[in-house]
């Protein structure tokens, strides 16, 4: 049976409701600006009814719904609750599981399975890519010297670069082949095929 993919999302589901409006001498978490707690404060122009934020000595002013503008589509102020400073830590370190996809190309009896990055395998694949067109390279170069296209004289510097190249390749294939083993003596199959 070949391998399928199969293709899982986790996704967050937004309900729409009506947030609570914001008052002088509330905690909030502004994200665009950070992850710390601000406090609203009263305008300092008595005929406003916006609350304001002081950073970095400027004077940021707010709606009581959040929105810096009225024609803001959205909030940029959320209440300092635990769930909002969760999803606003979650916005800062970049850890966004929620909207992680898994490709699964393993089979159903499959009993061990590592998850790699797609940068990861995209990284291996290159290293491939890249040591196969050196190998396939070399191979030419020795054919042509095989058949003495190439003048004597020039042989020796040729075959200097050939060998610094296949060289490189191998100490970057073996070192990439080092982190492969060291994940796989996680598993069962320990580090098989290095030997």
């Amino acid at each position: 049976m070949p391998n399928s993919i199969r293709t899982t999302s986790n996704t967050q589901t937004t309900t729409n409701r009506t947030l609570a409006p914001f008052k002088a001498g509330d905690s909030v978490l502004w994200a665009a600006v950070s992850n710390d707690t601000y406090k609203l404060q009263p305008s300092s122009d008595k005929r406003s009814n916006r609350l304001v934020i002081r950073h970095a000595n400027i004077e940021y002013s707010f709606d009581t719904d959040g929105r810096s503008n009225p024609d803001d589509a959205l909030p940029s102020l959320f209440h300092d609750t635990p769930a909002n400073r969760q999803a606003i830590t979650t916005l800062y370190s970049g850890n966004q599981t929620s909207q992680r996809t898994v490709i699964d190309t393993t089979e159903a009896d499959d009993k061990q399975v590592i998850l790699i990055s797609a940068f990861d395998l995209s990284d291996i694949a290159c290293d491939i890519d890249g040591a196969a067109t050196a190998l396939y390279d070399v191979g030419q170069l020795l054919a042509l010297m095989h058949y003495n296209k190439i003048e004597a004289h020039t042989v020796p510097a040729l075959a200097r670069l050939a060998h610094d190249a296949t060289d490189t390749w191998a100490s970057l294939l073996y070192e990439k082949l080092e982190g492969i083993n060291d994940t796989l003596a996680m598993t069962g199959y320990g580090k098989e095929g290095s030997q």
